[in-house]
């Protein structure tokens, strides 16, 4: 296997700017900042942009005309590397988790997905539990057709991927030293939605390497301890093998009380703060992460506490789930 390439392609819109509302630090309970990291782009915008900035360029660097990756049904990572795959003159083939039959009119990421020709394969909760297996089954199909396929994991949460989240805490570090929006010197935490565990392992590598906080916390979206655990720690073991000069990672905590029912699927209370942080300070969160992630956080904040929460964005998602959110009580 060809080792990666460190090389990185600017995709995002960086820096992305930090937000601070004092009616936001009244709902969460502490002192947060707000990392906008759902202004990183245009529709490609989110967390994967930076995790794609390398994996892309490895992908090219080894001549790749087409990508393979997967999620679930409105999957952020594959709206993001449909976008960009095609930005940078490769295709790409989607495997999509769902229990439901191909939709007459795509909507959210899928709607997006299908504006940039992705090849969408819908597959079962089943078929995706062997995820890995069958994107490379995916693979050697294409080779055999004379494609050139490169396969990134689901959420882009591979070591290489890993270290733009390293990259971003770097960013941060020269926000905090600039007073950016009035931010601290020095962060008590870094918050975040866990959902595939990259974000996790390159800000948990970067706080440390960077300075910026004296610890990293995810709020898990989905799956069960100590699943996150054991991922996490071996993304940051992939990253700091292909970067050595990466430091042991910060103090890094998975909380798993705000997962809601299901993945994708939030409680009336969470939806309940979606609401309440739009209508009280602009700032749109999605209900597959970002609300149940700040939700959390405002569960676990204290009032001392000085907080940078990463805004992952996810807002083509809460499109795709408008009905949800308007027949909410609240709405």
């Amino acid at each position: 296997m060809t080792a990666p390439s460190r090389a990185k392609l600017r995709l995002a819109n960086l820096p992305t700017p930090l937000f601070r509302h004092a009616a936001l630090d009244e709902i969460v309970g502490g002192q947060v900042w707000v990392k906008r990291d759902d202004m990183s782009g245009g529709v490609e915008t989110g967390n994967k942009v930076r995790k794609l900035e390398y994996l892309l360029a490895d992908a090219r660097s080894q001549g790749a005309d087409v990508v393979v990756t997967c999620g679930g049904i409105q999957s952020n990572h594959c709206r993001a590397t449909a976008v960009l795959a095609r930005n940078c003159g490769m295709r790409s083939v989607l495997l999509l988790r769902t229990t439901e039959p191909a939709q007459a009119t795509p909507r959210g990421n899928l709607f997006l997905d299908a504006l940039v020709g992705a090849e969408v394969r819908l597959v079962t909760p089943a078929e995706y539990a062997r995820r890995d297996t069958l994107m490379l089954d995916v693979a050697r199909e294409l080779r055999r057709v004379g494609e050139k396929p490169y396969v990134i994991p689901e959420g882009g949460s591979n070591g290489l991927g890993s270290l733009g989240y390293v990259d971003a805490m770097g960013e941060l570090s020269a926000q905090l030293a600039a007073g950016e929006a009035g931010a601290p010197a020095r962060f008590d935490l870094v918050a975040f939605a866990c959902g595939s565990g990259g974000t996790a392992a390159g800000v948990a590598l970067g706080a440390a390497h960077h300075g910026v906080a004296a610890a990293a916390l995810g709020i898990a979206v989905c799956d069960q301890a100590p699943y996150f655990e054991d991922k996490v720690a071996e993304l940051i073991g992939e990253a700091r093998a292909l970067s050595r000069d990466l430091p042991a990672s910060a103090p890094l905590s998975i909380d798993y009380a705000f997962r809601g029912p299901a993945y994708g699927i939030p409680t009336d209370e969470q939806l309940s703060f979606l609401l309440r942080v739009a209508r009280t300070t602009g700032l749109v969160l999605d209900p597959v992460y970002t609300c149940k992630a700040l939700y959390g956080l405002s569960q676990l904040a204290t009032r001392s506490d000085k907080v940078c929460f990463i805004h992952t964005g996810g807002h083509p998602g809460l499109l795709a789930d408008s009905a949800r959110v308007c027949s909410h009580p609240d709405w």
